[in-house]
């Protein structure tokens, strides 16, 4: 893919800032909706919030450090730029579909999250059936987030479709719009997560969460940078297939929000390509050298290894 814009996606919000990622999902909300009805998203983010830090009654705090708030926060803010870009060019989702779509995202990855009971290990453990768990707790409390039995169906159904091995054309929904708001996040999944600045950092952390679940086929960190290239592959496909190339929906709205006429999260995940493929091809020195952002890496993995014990920077 060419890169067509001046326009990087990283430029355009602080997504370490958790405050400002949910003020701009609350922004691009009422370009279409009364902000009343942003009431019980804002609501849901303050729980979601509290369960990843360890405040919510009977669980853990969040402790896989890929599949985090940060990432929980980019897939729901993608969400909403494709919802606005649907609805720039199609009769617009209700509100009601748009909040249960948003919802979705807050709690597609609750599954990661151990009760207090549960202190063996990490979350990372649950990676396999995390889908099922996320739409458990869901069940478990969708009354705390304002949702009725029938609102908890149709954004357990949302969910599913974030699944990689989910065949979305398996899920009933009723109609063709709620279809595509589970096109939208399981499309939102794959564009937060590998468009993030740190993406290629970040599949350490990956690594570590898919050995401690026993994921076949990664036996080092190395091999996980060298086959997110295959996933990548695996991933457009997914996007364009399944899930209906929905992701132009985000190309409208950077071009009528940003006058930026170009799919920003797909360049932003093809410079990240790019360069995996420099890595791979270089077998000169270690790979974690040629991360431009080594020093994150070690701030982050020299933290565990003092908790643990364990060296896992050389």
């Amino acid at each position: 893919m060419a890169h067509t814009s001046n326009v990087q996606l990283a430029g355009l919000l602080d997504t370490r800032d958790p405050r400002a990622v949910i003020e701009e999902i609350r922004r691009i909300f009422c370009y279409h909706y009364p902000k009343t009805r942003f009431k019980k998203i804002k609501s849901s983010y303050g729980l979601i919030k509290k369960l990843f830090e360890g405040r919510f009654p009977g669980f853990r705090s969040c402790n896989t450090e890929y599949h985090n708030l940060t990432h929980t926060l980019d897939a729901t803010l993608a969400c909403a730029r494709l919802l606005d870009g649907y609805n720039l060019h199609h009769p617009p989702f209700s509100a009601h579909l748009a909040e249960c779509l948003l919802l979705a995202g807050l709690l597609h990855d609750t599954g990661y999250i151990q009760e207090s009971w549960d202190t063996e290990g990490t979350g990372a453990k649950y990676t396999s059936n995390h889908v099922e768990r996320s739409v458990g707790f869901l069940d478990s409390h969708a009354s705390d987030f304002g949702a009725s039995a029938q609102d908890a169906a149709l954004v357990a159904k949302i969910i599913r479709c974030t699944g990689l091995s989910i065949k979305v054309d398996s899920l009933r929904f009723d109609n063709e719009q709620e279809r595509e708001a589970g096109c939208i996040l399981g499309t939102a999944d794959l564009l937060g997560q590998m468009s993030d600045r740190t993406y290629l950092e970040k599949l350490l952390f990956l690594y570590y969460e898919f050995k401690e679940a026993n994921v076949p086929g990664f036996n080092t960190e190395f091999d996980l940078i060298r086959k997110t290239l295959d996933f990548y592959e695996i991933a457009k496909a997914r996007m364009n297939e399944a899930f209906r190339g929905v992701h132009v929906y985000a190309q409208y709205h950077f071009k009528t929000r940003f006058a930026a006429d170009a799919p920003l999260y797909l360049e932003a995940i093809e410079r990240h390509m790019d360069y995996l493929r420099k890595i791979v091809a270089d077998d000169t020195t270690n790979f974690r050298h040629k991360l431009k952002r080594g020093s994150w890496i070690k701030l982050h993995f020299g933290r565990r290894e003092d908790e643990s014990g364990t060296a896992r920077v050389h």
